[in-house]
């Protein structure tokens, strides 16, 4: 399968060039981008006199290829000279995308004597005779780790620590603008596990709570259930539980929207990974009594011979019924699909077999389990991770708003109920008269959205939780 793409801000360039200035070039220009199938999104002219222009040309493309298409094709307009091409993205990554900044003046020698030696030390005592004072006088108290070790990168796979530090730049960027929250990339240039837990064991007196991301199956559950053993600061995986809130509150609107409810509705889950796992536990404490789960080799169930801890616990709580078949025949008469698996794996026939008012969220990046145009002719709701398509599932919905819920509750743990609290309250951002087919989680813009889910989580935790989460 191929899913159709269109020009994105993804592989957004700026071709600066010269032109002649009485000639019929400026007005090519524009012609020029559309022909090749791009989008000008700025022309700008940046010189001009009485001989040439300087303009720069901002435009939209679907990928690296076709934005030297666009190139090629703006050279060749007559008395078009091209000077320079940038590549916005990688512009706004120069010098990384985060800085640090002081929050006090130092101005002089009192401000720097109060900020720093000697007046920091009786801070630093105030705290060693009572630790507890750290979440009040230090930045403990609003700082968050974003710990990886590059093994699962967005949809990239294992690509190192180094390769994933622009992604966990963009996570700490994110949760400063959307919860305020100062978060520090971790990047460790290791995946074994006993050196992960002792590596955050060790750093976690500076943060208020720890969110891994990016680190692949089966090595994040352990990785997790250590840390939170060890640690009096909540662990949040991102690619498991954040996933997970935005799947179920998604699925919350779109039964509503379909006139069903969870504990009655049939569930076929491709995926049993960490986000698929983390996915089917919170479905299942929410309600949901009949799920399938596929993973590469089809149905999981009691009597495959291959199943980890992982795949036995989904094989204890799933599929009562016992299919052992693909994941095709799974769909067949399913309410629900949802992926968090494969490109390609399902087509729009397949999504025909389901029941009527069928659900569909594809939400494997950058191509979905079936392609959304093909599932919308046969699905009453689709759902996908990706931007161009209605019903975007962005754990930015959730992860922002979840650790600043507990960092001011001073949780010292992640619930179960947290979870399903945060999901309540992110499924009712969207209103009785917003709510259809095309609209059943909101923009990651909204307004509401962070607060609501941080109200939900700060009410859930009850100022300072102590009980973790069920244990497979």
């Amino acid at each position: 399968m191929t899913v159709a793409t269109v020009p994105s801000v993804s592989y957004s360039i700026t071709v600066r060039l010269e032109v002649p200035a009485g000639g019929k070039a400026v007005s090519q220009l524009t012609h020029a981008v559309e022909s090749a199938g791009g989008v000008v999104t700025a022309l700008d002219v940046t010189n001009a006199g009485h001989e040439t222009l300087r303009i720069d040309v901002t435009c939209a493309a679907r990928d690296t290829d076709h934005a030297q298409a666009i190139v090629d094709q703006l050279d060749a307009v007559e008395g078009v000279v091209i000077h320079k091409v940038s590549d916005r993205t990688f512009l706004m990554h120069l010098g990384g995308k985060i800085e640090m900044q002081s929050k006090v003046p130092l101005r002089n020698r009192d401000e720097l004597s109060m900020a720093y030696t000697p007046g920091v030390a009786r801070v630093s005592m105030a705290i060693a005779r009572n630790p507890e004072d750290a979440r009040r006088l230090t930045i403990k108290r609003n700082s968050v780790a974003v710990v990886t070790d590059g093994s699962a990168v967005l949809g990239l796979g294992n690509i190192g620590p180094a390769a994933a530090l622009p992604v966990m730049e963009g996570k700490a960027a994110l949760f400063k603008r959307f919860a305020g929250i100062d978060a520090w990339p971790i990047c460790l240039d290791t995946q074994d596990v006993d050196e992960i837990v002792q590596i955050v064991r060790a750093i976690a007196p500076g943060f208020g709570g720890i969110n891994l991301e990016d680190i692949s199956a089966p090595r994040c559950f352990e990785v997790e259930r250590r840390l939170r053993e060890l640690l009096d600061i909540p662990v949040f995986h991102d690619d498991q539980h954040g996933t997970a809130i935005c799947v179920l509150a998604a699925l919350t609107n779109a039964l509503r929207v379909v006139g069903k409810e969870l504990g009655a509705v049939r569930i076929t889950l491709a995926g049993a990974g960490a986000a698929g796992t983390a996915v089917l536990r919170l479905l299942l404490a929410a309600g949901a009594r009949d799920v399938v789960v596929c993973d590469y080799l089809g149905a999981v169930h009691r009597g495959r011979d291959d199943l980890d801890d992982s795949l036995r616990w989904i094989a204890e709580h799933t599929n009562a019924e016992g299919y052992s078949g693909d994941l095709r025949g799974a769909v067949k008469g399913a309410d629900v699909f949802i992926g968090v698996s494969a490109p390609g794996i399902l087509s729009g026939d397949d999504i025909a077999t389901m029941a009527e008012g069928a659900v569909v969220f594809a939400l494997a990046n950058p191509e979905p389990e079936v392609a959304p145009d093909d599932a919308r002719e046969h699905a009453a709701v689709v759902a996908t991770g990706r931007s161009d398509y209605p019903n975007q599932i962005n754990n930015v919905l959730a992860f922002p708003g979840v650790f600043r819920g507990l960092l001011d509750a001073q949780a010292s743990v992640v619930t179960e109920e947290m979870l399903l609290a945060a999901a309540k309250a992110l499924a009712a951002v969207v209103t009785d008269e917003e709510l259809g087919p095309n609209y059943i989680i909101p923009s990651v813009f909204h307004p509401d959205v962070s607060g609501a889910v941080a109200a939900a989580v700060r009410e859930s935790a009850g100022g300072r939780a102590r009980t973790g989460m069920t244990e497979a």
